[in-house]
C-alpha cells in the first residue's frame, strides 16, 4: 500500500481538537487495511514529524435514520489516534 493510499482524512471535532492543543495527538480516517507502522510511516513522511505513538481503533457500521421510515447504514471504518514528539505539531489541525 502507497504512503499516500494509508491517510483518507482528518477527523476534526471538539473532542480531537482538544487532544491537538493539550497531548499532542491527532486523529486520522485510515484505510482499513493499514496498521501502525504504515499509519507512523504515513504520517512521518506526509507531514514531516516525529511520531512516537500509534494507536487505531476499527469503528463498527452503525444504523441511522431520516424520519421513521427510512433506515440507512453508516460504514465501518478504521480511526488512528497518533502521538507526536514533544514540540512537533501538524499545521492542518492549527487554526480549526
Amino acid at each position: 500500500m502507497h504512503v499516500y493510499d494509508v491517510l483518507k482524512r482528518p477527523v476534526v471535532t471538539e473532542k480531537t481538537t482538544r487532544q491537538a492543543t493539550k497531548a499532542n495527538q491527532y486523529t486520522f480516517e485510515v484505510d482499513r487495511r493499514a496498521n501502525k507502522l504504515q499509519v507512523k510511516d504515513a504520517v512521518e513522511t506526509v507531514f514531516n514529524v516525529s511520531v512516537t505513538l500509534v494507536r487505531v481503533v476499527n469503528i463498527p457500521a452503525k444504523q441511522g435514520r431520516y424520519g421513521r421510515l427510512l433506515v440507512t447504514k453508516k460504514p465501518a471504518w478504521k480511526k488512528a489516534v497518533v502521538t507526536l514528539a514533544p514540540g512537533d505539531t501538524i499545521q492542518l489541525f492549527e487554526g480549526v
